[in-house]
């Protein structure tokens, strides 16, 4: 049902109605109940993505298996009374990618069990990125034809895993430059992909598929991943600049049933999102900016927390935003190679940073336990709406027009939905 659903939205794009999907990537319960409450209200389809480093057969760094990630969406859906046949789940950069410092043959043979175990589990968006370099492979970038090929194979085994489980999954090709989640170094100008490059991605691909007799499924490659000149930083965002991305846009309207799918679009602007669908970037992705809100939210409650209750002898407070330091530094795997600086440098980047690496750290038990305590808290004991007008006026005003309670809860939501909203604005939903 959820592969049906994407396919008729972008059928529709391609004939000129426009308007576009927002691709959800993020595994946190709160993120997705905020995209589930918004897509109730515009009673639209959801897309809800995980990458190949979040969720893979071995369960990734997450803990979960597509099949986990599966039922765990399901759960939330089943919580909110959201309907489970309008959830499409995608995998994103599905490959080699995890394994990149194997050797080539035993990084492909985990990608090909990584791909038939996501369509096993009922994902109806497929990802295939043959673009990782692996032990032994020619480098620093792997020729086209052998992308292709690569690519082509990752679709026979997804389509194997199909047939077995009634599953007719839809493929995205290509890859997005640099490596998903953020750029790790200064940005500059990111000059939009070339065309003369995805004409060639398309064309070797289509042929590749066509020699293994895939012409069914290249039927349901429904678009490529390009670089549209939009990227982000811990510090920084490369805005969208439509007059250099206009060679793309003309050429995808020379090419049937595809469409472009855009990743790190985090940070844009309104009007930057909207000239992307229009554009024909017509999936945007978004992860990060989604956590980073949560963050946001989280942090203000915490430091409401500690004005409102410090002073109450009896009430442990959740030190939220200490306990997280402390976990992150103790365990700095998740970001060390992203921030660089003095100490005082990198402990401001740890929180306050465009690529939120906290968003793995928000699993850790000791600080799973500060932010429910920290909801708790502030559930007994509701904050006074003058000090949530100080920290967080626009859910100040949301509160008094009657359109959430005074509770963390709908506080943290509504922030979260303030990005959703503008996704949804520029794919087209009021």
């Amino acid at each position: 049902m959820g592969a049906e659903l994407l396919q008729e939205l972008l059928v529709r794009h391609r004939g000129g109605a426009g308007g576009g999907i927002c691709s959800v990537c993020s595994s946190h319960p709160r993120v997705l109940e905020a995209a589930m409450v918004q897509a109730l209200g515009h009673d639209s389809p959801l897309l809800i993505e995980s990458t190949s480093n979040q969720v893979d057969q071995f369960g990734g760094y997450t803990g979960m298996t597509p099949a986990d990630f599966c039922r765990y969406v399901h759960e939330i859906a089943g919580r909110l009374h959201f309907p489970v046949e309008r959830v499409i789940l995608g995998g994103d950069h599905l490959g080699p990618n995890v394994w990149q410092r194997e050797p080539a043959t035993q990084a492909l043979a985990k990608a090909h069990a990584q791909i038939d175990a996501y369509v096993r589990a009922g994902y109806a968006k497929i990802h295939l990125d043959a673009t990782y370099v692996c032990g032994g492979d020619p480098s620093p970038v792997l020729p086209p034809e052998l992308i292709a090929e690569r690519t082509a194979e990752f679709c026979q085994t997804a389509e194997r895993a199909g047939a077995a489980s009634a599953v007719r999954p839809l493929y995205v090709i290509g890859s997005d430059v640099p490596i998903p989640g953020g750029a790790q170094h200064e940005l500059g100008v990111i000059p939009p992909t070339a065309v003369a490059a995805v004409e060639e991605c398309i064309a070797l691909t289509r042929a590749a598929f066509l020699r293994r007799g895939l012409d069914q499924a290249w039927e349901r490659v429904i678009a490529v991943v390009v670089q549209p000149g939009v990227e982000f930083s811990h510090n920084s965002v490369v805005a969208y600049e439509r007059d250099a991305a206009r060679p793309l846009s003309r050429y995808i309207e020379t090419t049937p049933g595809l469409v472009y799918e855009a990743h790190s679009t985090d940070y844009q602007s309104a009007a930057a999102l909207r000239q992307l669908v229009e554009d024909h970037f017509a999936i945007l992705k978004v992860g990060p900016w989604l956590t980073f809100a949560l963050r946001e939210a989280l942090f203000a409650l915490a430091e409401m927390e500690s004005i409102w209750l410090g002073g109450r002898p009896q009430l442990r407070l959740s030190h939220l935003v200490e306990i997280l330091d402390r976990e992150m530094s103790r365990d700095p795997q998740f970001w060390h190679k992203h921030y660089h600086g003095t100490e005082e440098e990198i402990r401001f980047a740890r929180h306050f940073s465009y690529s939120d690496r906290i968003r793995y750290y928000w699993p850790y038990p000791a600080v799973e336990e500060a932010a429910a305590r920290l909801v708790a808290n502030l559930e007994e004991k509701p904050l006074p709406l003058t000090l949530i007008s100080q920290y967080l006026p626009c859910q100040y005003q949301a509160i008094r027009d009657g359109r959430i309670q005074n509770s963390p809860g709908d506080m943290i939501r509504d922030k979260i939905a303030a990005v959703l909203t503008v996704y949804d604005q520029a794919a087209g939903l009021n």
